[in-house]
């Protein structure tokens, strides 16, 4: 096995990526690409779990995620950029484990019984939806990958992967598959423009990183404040107020956010001048990823191209682990 560390990140591509990726995981896998082997996967197939009724959805925002992975500064010459429908290991590697976890440990997952919850299934839930995070198991350790950056969210698929690691290793009889643990974002999870503890595509309260300068601006003074903060002389709450939880995660200079909070608490700082502050930060920002973002969308072959190279230079590492597995589980292997 590669004792190099390996990270595997990745995103369903159901739609543009938005901010809370990009101060979730794009900005940081920015960083992490030039110290480690990273690999990321758009899970396309994940993407069909709740949307096997509109493919295209998934199908025409490919390309789409690859151009926001390239315009915040991902390197595929650095970065291996996969397409997870164009690795079949990771399908079998997904029935082989399936068949080793229970559906009542799959009905535990406290992140699938959330997600089951928001989207509001109930006998019409998708079978692969259910048994997604035995996907994503399989997708960590097809790569033999040893960190996973994650939100806090998802800390019980990290769980149930290295449950199966140590089920199927304790089968084999060897560490065929390595476990893995989860990077943790330095920042929470970034609540939508509307106010919601969550921002998401299917909420429709996300600012996609290719919004216009008009979208920004908009976003940013609709923004929840402190419903109380009514004159500019009242003083102001910061918890729960949006606004300075995004000049938080993007403001660049934390001193000024310190002091901009400190002046707020105490009375004499208006919502207006706060929003004026961010929407700067985020014009500036997100400027120079729009700019690249849309010339690389006119490029459709070259992302596609990129895809591919990706994809197969993962086919090689993903079908070497499949065949590792099933040599220790005593199968035959056909390939």
């Amino acid at each position: 096995m590669n004792s190099v560390s390996t990270i595997l990140t990745g995103d369903r591509p159901t739609g543009p990526l938005h901010l809370g990726h990009y101060v979730g995981s794009l900005a940081r896998r920015v960083k992490l690409q030039h110290d480690y082997s990273q690999t990321i996967l758009v899970a396309d197939l994940q993407g069909l779990t709740d949307n096997g009724h509109r493919p295209e959805k998934v199908a025409s925002n490919i390309l789409q995620v690859m151009a926001d992975y390239l315009a915040v500064g991902i390197d595929p010459l650095k970065t291996t950029i996969c397409l997870q429908s164009g690795l079949p290991a990771l399908a079998e590697l997904t029935m082989l484990y399936m068949n080793i976890v229970t559906v009542a440990r799959l009905e535990r997952n406290p992140t699938v019984k959330n997600e089951i919850e928001q989207k509001g299934f109930t006998r019409s839930l998708p079978v692969g939806f259910m048994v997604y995070p035995v996907s994503q198991a399989a997708d960590i350790t097809a790569f033999q990958a040893d960190l996973v950056p994650v939100g806090d969210d998802q800390l019980p698929m990290i769980e149930q992967t290295n449950e199966i690691v140590h089920k199927l290793n304790a089968l084999t009889g060897t560490p065929v598959l390595r476990p893995c643990r989860a990077i943790l974002s330095d920042t929470g999870r970034l609540p939508g423009v509307d106010g919601n503890a969550k921002m998401s595509k299917s909420l429709g309260n996300a600012l996609p990183l290719s919004a216009s300068e008009a979208e920004i601006h908009r976003a940013v003074h609709a923004m929840y404040t402190d419903p109380a903060h009514l004159k500019i002389t009242d003083p102001g709450k910061i918890e729960g107020n949006v606004v300075f939880t995004y000049l938080d995660a993007f403001h660049p200079d934390k001193a000024k956010v310190a002091e901009m909070k400190a002046h707020y608490r105490r009375g004499g700082l208006g919502d207006r001048s706060c929003k004026n502050t961010l929407e700067e930060c985020l014009q500036m920002l997100l400027a120079p990823i729009r700019r690249r973002r849309a010339e690389l969308i006119r490029d459709p072959e070259m992302l596609l191209a990129i895809l591919k190279t990706g994809t197969q230079k993962a086919h090689a590492v993903t079908q070497q682990t499949l065949y590792e597995v099933k040599k220790g589980l005593g199968l035959p292997v056909m390939f």
